[in-house]
């Protein structure tokens, strides 16, 4: 099966769940569609490339933070039963996405079960570790797993448990994936240890993960949790323990939103004093059902992401890439022009040191009949376009460093370099004023893509909103939930 035939099938498939599931999020794939489109005339996508395959389509909850932070216990609460290791050192340094199946027997799956599946949200993320920590793409297994669970908690939505942010040696490639987690789930819990209230142990998870976030235009998916309070039961003032972390936080910038104090139910120290257990058990339970009711959400945030990532995957081809190009054509123009000059300088200086007599000499020879004069012109032009087309060549690659810059700080999605060098082929003249695949009706289909955008928004708000308390047909969001990612009878 060719590439362009693996995606379409993989495309075909998203759709399938996504038909009965969620009409919506099904146009939204279509018009994804018209987006590739656009991108592959540009030469920003390859033919087995899609931008719908470079988000998620099922819900995502993240959960990060140091090791020992509760993390993993949170999890098998949430699911009720055992599936992830704890303990009070880092038990795993992986990555562990979580996914239902409905087989009750939990497998785990090695990494390239999910660097290799574009239905996962670490579709291809070897290749960006590979670019911040050579040589350890390669070794995607040693950061990813993938583990299935049969419990109906966990039907629709994915869960991924992280490792501590210092029980893995390999800082960057660690901070890379967790960038990325960041940019694609639809919850983020972040777990603060109430044992170390000496903020010292948390230094990278604060830097990284409040100050990092609190300026994102999606802050709000961000609920900080301060976790195994109980052990605070027995301090003459465990508030001055919840006090000097919302104090740590607050200098980092992080002075609004919410912040959860909790313990685990199932491995929580014994309180003796009745009025102070029932003090601590009170503000576990509130924190623990907004927590868990801001779980339950995720599928309805995950619809708006999807719409949103659709209207900004439109928009950077048009605000971003377009420009982008335009400025790496007309630098990459300027270059020929001045390449040109230099060479026709430099064919006037050798010129003037030529000898008289030899240049009389051919022009006499030349002379002699209009085959022989009509040859040395053609002659002398194709050794210019020999010499332009050469500059042309040497002013496209010096850009190539200039189109990753681009790309990484405008946040381009897709290859700029190959969409620059579709510009510079021979037979384009230097001179076009837009870049290569972006006519008027590729701005049409942007256009109708923004339109959709819209459109889908509402019918999102109608499905779940209804100001006028009238009897709506509409759809009814969260009434299904999808067929299970991960069986053993999927190829």
């Amino acid at each position: 099966m060719s590439s362009s035939n693996v995606i379409e099938h993989r495309l075909k498939q998203l759709e399938t769940h996504l038909e009965q599931e969620n009409p919506i999020l099904l146009n939204a794939v279509q018009s994804f569609r018209k987006l590739d489109l656009v991108a592959r005339r540009m030469r920003l996508l390859g033919n087995n490339e899609s931008y719908a395959t470079q988000i998620p389509w099922w819900p995502l909850i993240s959960v990060l933070g140091t090791f020992s932070a509760g993390k993993s216990t949170f999890i098998n609460d949430c699911l009720g039963e055992k599936l992830q290791r704890s303990g009070n050192q880092a038990v795993d340094d992986h990555f562990t996405i979580i996914c239902y199946s409905n087989q009750q027997e939990s497998h785990t799956l090695p990494g390239v079960a999910l660097d290799s599946d574009p239905r996962f949200p670490f579709y291809k993320i070897s290749a960006e570790i590979e670019k911040v920590s050579a040589g350890e793409g390669s070794r995607i297994d040693a950061y990813l797993q993938l583990k299935t669970c049969g419990s109906e908690r966990l039907r629709g939505k994915i869960i991924i448990d992280s490792p501590g942010f210092d029980a893995d040696a390999q800082r960057t490639s660690t901070l890379r994936i967790t960038d990325h987690i960041i940019d694609l789930s639809d919850l983020v819990l972040v777990f603060f240890d109430s044992r170390h209230p000496e903020p010292g142990a948390m230094r990278d998870t604060l830097n990284h993960l409040v100050d990092k976030t609190i300026h994102r235009p999606d802050s709000g998916k961000f609920l900080y949790i301060l976790n195994q309070l109980d052990t605070t039961a027995r301090e003459d003032n465990p508030e001055e323990v919840v006090a000097a972390w919302q104090r740590a936080l607050g200098e980092r910038g992080l002075t609004a939103g919410r912040f959860f104090t909790i313990f685990s139910k199932s491995a929580s120290n014994p309180i003796e004093d009745p009025a102070l257990r029932d003090r601590f058990e009170k503000k576990r339970d509130t924190d623990l059902a907004e927590i868990h009711a801001r779980m339950q959400q995720v599928e309805v945030e995950r619809a708006y992401r999807i719409v949103g990532s659709l209207e900004k995957t439109a928009r950077d081809i048009e605000e971003k890439a377009v420009p982008a190009l335009l400025e790496l054509i007309q630098t990459w123009r300027r270059r020929i022009l001045i390449g040109d000059a230099l060479l026709l300088a430099c064919c006037l200086l050798l010129y003037g040191y030529l000898n008289s007599n030899l240049l009389q000499a051919v022009w006499h020879w030349l002379n002699q009949s209009p085959l022989r004069l009509l040859l040395g012109v053609l002659g002398a032009w194709l050794t210019w376009l020999g010499l332009h087309f050469g500059v042309r060549k040497l002013a496209a690659r010096s850009l190539h460093t200039m189109a990753r810059r681009l790309a990484s700080e405008h946040g381009i999605r897709g290859n700029l370099t190959a969409a620059f060098l579709a510009n510079t082929a021979p037979w384009r003249s230097i001179f076009s004023k837009k870049p290569r695949g972006w006519a008027r009706r590729d701005r049409r289909r942007i256009a109708e893509v923004l339109e959709d955008t819209d459109r889908y928004v509402q019918d999102l708000n109608d499905s779940f909103t209804n100001p006028s308390g009238r009897p709506s047909m509409g759809f009814e969001a969260g009434v299904t939930t999808p067929e299970p990612l991960v069986t053993n009878s999927e190829e």
